[in-house]
Parts: structure tokens; sequence; C-alpha cells
């Protein structure tokens, strides 16, 4: 009877395994490698339906967006306004709005997205109280020196939205035919939607950044809306496929494997569509989140990407002699891009 039942437990667990896009030791069942040609990325708009479709079952896109003002307050020459919004139709979203408070008329306005490092109590108040791992002053405030405004929202099970662990949700939503990572993405791109309606953004300067859990959704929405003009991603662009084979995906939370995933799309190709769009990548030489072989593949595509659409010099790939952190070097290389970019 034992027998039968580890029989059971290991067919459950192939099952599950191949549902979320970790495929079986069958060469049958490996991703292709992607060939350069596939790199052209020629039908973007077709490319961005497929990835968008792989997110599961999501909410409305065109649903109703209401906001709430909750507070607002000046701190250190900046206006913050926390706001809860009801973007998804199933939870209250809260987040924070920054801004100069001198500055009149639209601004250009930083989409940030906040960290994970296991501390899910923390979330959008990274963007305002900043991190150990990360420089002073918090974003929030940096952002608003440069003359920007902000917006952070509390991602799935983090800060406000902390009641369920990140291993119920995902498996809660698997059995719904959701995906934890798709509904993280939608929130955020309602959030596009909302900063889109406010008349005192500038809707053609948008720009996301984030470091970490923050990178990877960085670069996913940047890559599935076009109205992102500039993208920064710290500590956390990393080749699938090498992860895969240096057998680290335990590095990552769940959150982060999205089902089918690799039977569709590599790394260098979600973020080939973000090309001709100026997009900066940081990264730790130290860090195992992002291996070096694996940057070096996607540097190396990414540069094909660009200069086929005639944007060579708008892909940009530095690394720094640190492992999984924000160094003065890397904030004051990150300003920069925006000033040059934004």
């Amino acid at each position: 009877m034992r027998r039968f039942k580890y029989y059971f437990f290991a067919l459950f667990l192939l099952q599950f395994l191949s549902f979320i896009g970790i495929p079986e030791a069958s060469s049958q069942n490996k991703p292709l490698p992607m060939t350069e040609d596939m790199y052209e990325i020629k039908d973007k708009k077709r490319l961005r339906k497929e990835l968008y479709e792989l997110l599961g079952k999501l909410p409305d896109r065109e649903r109703h967006i209401s906001v709430e003002l909750v507070s607002t307050e000046e701190k250190d020459g900046v206006v913050i306004e926390k706001l809860l919004l009801d973007i998804n139709g199933l939870e209250k979203v809260p987040a924070f709005f920054t801004k100069p408070k001198d500055d009149k008329g639209k601004l250009p306005v930083v989409l940030f997205n906040h960290s994970h490092f296991g501390q899910y109590e923390v979330g959008k108040n990274e963007f305002v109280n900043g991190r150990k791992e990360m420089q002073a002053p918090p974003y929030a405030f940096a952002l608003a020196r440069e003359g920007y405004a902000g917006f952070c929202l509390d991602s799935w099970g983090f800060g406000e939205r902390s009641g369920k662990s990140e291993l119920d949700l995902f498996k809660e939503m698997l059995w719904k035919g959701q995906v934890l990572f798709g509904m993280m993405v939608y929130d955020n791109l309602r959030a596009l939607d909302y900063l889109d309606s406010r008349e005192d953004i500038d809707t053609e300067r948008i720009a996301t950044m984030g470091m970490s859990m923050g990178s990877t959704m960085a670069w996913w929405l940047a890559a599935l809306d076009e109205r992102i003009q500039v993208v920064v991603d710290l500590n956390c662009l990393t080749d699938f496929h090498t992860l895969l084979e240096k057998n680290d995906l335990s590095l990552h939370g769940i959150y982060y494997y999205v089902p089918d995933l690799l039977n569709h799309f590599s790394t260098s190709k979600i973020n080939g569509l973000i090309s001709p769009r100026p997009h900066f990548g940081l990264a730790g030489k130290f860090d195992p989140l992002t291996p070096l072989e694996g940057l070096s593949i996607i540097d190396e595509n990414l540069k094909k990407i660009y200069t086929k659409d005639g944007a060579p010099e708008a892909w940009k790939l530095k690394i720094y002699d640190v492992a999984h952190e924000e160094t003065a070097e890397m904030r004051a290389d990150i300003l920069k891009f925006l000033r040059d970019w934004l």
C-alpha cells in the first residue's frame, strides 16, 4: 500500500512541475533553445498578446478603477499621497503616490516596484522608508529631487496585503486557473492606467524600475506595455534557462514561476519586446540570483535586437563587484540614466 502512495505522489509532483513550467528530463519536453532569428522579434504585438495570455485568468482590463485618497502629508519637500485603489475587483490595493512639493504642471513619473527579500510586511514602504539593502534616501525622495513623481503599490501578499502567505496564494490561485505573478502584473498594468488618468502626469514620460522582485516586474511590465518609455532593472535580470541548468530554481520565490513559460519565451525574448525603448540592467558579479553566464547570453541577444531596431545605445548592462544589493555607484548610475532618457 505504501508503494502505491509513493507512486501517486510522484505522479502528482511530475504533473505539478510540468504545469508550473519546469520540464521533465525527457528531451522531448525540454524547451527549444532560442536561435538568433527568433530574437528578431518581428511581430511584437502578437508576442505581447501571447505573453499576456500565459499569465492565467486575469480580471477585465477595462473594468472601472476607483481611488480613495486615504491621507496626504508633506515630508522633506515631497508630497506623499496614500491611496486605496479598486483595480482588480478582488481586494483593495494600497499605494503611495509622491511628487515634489513645489512642482506644478505635468510631471514625468516612475512606477516603482518593491522587492521581496522574504520580508512580506515591507511592501510599498520600501519606496518611502527605504531598506538596508538599498541606498539612502528612499527612492520616493531621490526621484522627487530629480523632478519626478513616483508610484508604488503593495503586491499580492506584501505590506497591507500580507494576510495570506505567498505559497497559499500561489496554491489558491492555481486551483482557480490564476497565476500569482500574473495577478501581480495585472495590478501594475492597471496602476499604469491610473497614472495615465492623472492630470499632473506627463503620460509621454513614464518609467518603471525596481530591485530584485521589483526588477523582474519592471521588465515584464515594459515588455507588455509600450506606454513605459524607460526601464531600469536592478539585480534580477535572470536567464531562465541558465538558472535551470544550474539547478538554482530555489533561489527565487514561488511567485516567479509562470506555467508553460519556457515553451514560449526566454528571458531575452521577453526583454526584446522592450526594444528600442531605453533599458538599463544593473547586476552584481557575486549575485547568485543572476548567474553571469546567463547575463552574458541576455546581453549578447539584446545587443543584436537593439542594433536591428536602430537603437544600440538604448540598451545597457553594467555588472558591479557586489552581491544582491544597491551601492552608491549603482544609485548614481540609475539617476543619470533617468536624466538622460526620461
